[in-house]
């Protein structure tokens, strides 16, 4: 995720990441002012088109598409920036309830219980950890080798990481329960803060594995592609070889819509706007350090 300071608007013109849109359309934006070049150089050089010519009323039809397929971009980016937004706070309950199981368990097991203190100082991270990487790829990879916690040696690769973890804990403090360590009470309200962990997960999941409709997606495509193309013909009768500039740089500010669309709709990923998870786990990794010793 790009950190910035939003008041800066002199960083935010003048600064040109390998994400931004310009350098992804830059070849094609060159191929749509050659085209309207040679719309322009036709129609103006050879063709001799009356003034009723029925080319030179295409920017009415402009005009009124133009209405609706800004509706569509605004549709479609907000759609895209609410997926990104709830994932984000789905990430934010995700710390606050880590913080949470961390502050009871530091105060519901004594400070001398060592071994049950240190598996929850590292399963409940591991949980963040397992879950990032689930959601970015299809893989999950335990980067733990421990001695003291043998449940940890039983994770298996090949199957649902989150729910691994998630299952080992709930065990582990179903065990403190029937060992007298913990009361029923108690065991209501951790398992509330566990339960939680499943319900963000399958959420997160629900945003990774249900795109935006690929029949909208695709008309906004061709939409976009058609209005452009058709831009040149009666354009360049008020503005000239003007129209060059004029119709790459409307190519340029409709496809970026659409662009930036398609790169937050997917936050997890591992694009510089997407969410920075692995920042996420570290922070849940510290915060959860510091309040079970």
């Amino acid at each position: 995720m790009i950190v910035y300071n939003p008041k800066d608007w002199l960083q935010a013109v003048l600064s040109f990441r390998r994400s931004e849109t310009i350098k992804k359309l830059y070849p094609y934006i060159i191929l749509m002012a050659l085209y309207s070049w040679l719309v322009a150089y036709i129609e103006m050089e050879y063709l001799n088109l009356s003034e009723k010519s029925w080319l030179r009323n295409i920017p009415s039809m402009h005009s009124l598409l133009g209405f609706v397929l800004s509706i569509l971009l605004v549709f479609r980016t907000n759609t895209a920036y609410d997926r990104w937004w709830e994932a984000r706070k789905l990430w934010g309950q995700l710390t606050n309830n880590s913080r949470n199981l961390a502050l009871r368990i530091a105060s519901l097991l004594p400070a001398a219980d060592k071994a049950n203190r240190s598996f929850y100082r590292k399963s409940i991270p591991l949980f963040a950890s397992t879950l990032k990487e689930h959601l970015q790829s299809n893989e999950t990879r335990f980067m733990l080798d421990e001695k003291d916690h043998p449940e940890f040696t039983s994770l298996d690769e090949n199957k649902h990481g989150p729910n691994q973890v998630a299952a080992m804990i709930f065990k582990r403090t179903d065990t403190l329960y029937k060992e007298g360590l913990i009361t029923g009470d108690q065991l209501i309200i951790l398992n509330q803060e566990l339960l939680s962990f499943t319900d963000i997960c399958g959420a997160c999941e629900r945003i990774k594995n249900t795109p935006i409709p690929f029949t909208y997606t695709s008309f906004i495509k061709k939409f976009i592609s058609v209005y452009v193309l058709t831009l040149p013909y009666g354009f360049v009768f008020s503005l000239g070889y003007f129209v060059i500039p004029a119709v790459a740089f409307a190519f340029y500010i409709l496809t970026s819509l659409e662009l930036i669309a398609e790169e937050i709709e997917d936050p997890f990923g591992r694009d510089e706007n997407d969410l920075p998870l692995g920042k996420l786990v570290e922070n849940i990794r510290k915060h959860v350090g510091e309040l079970i010793h």
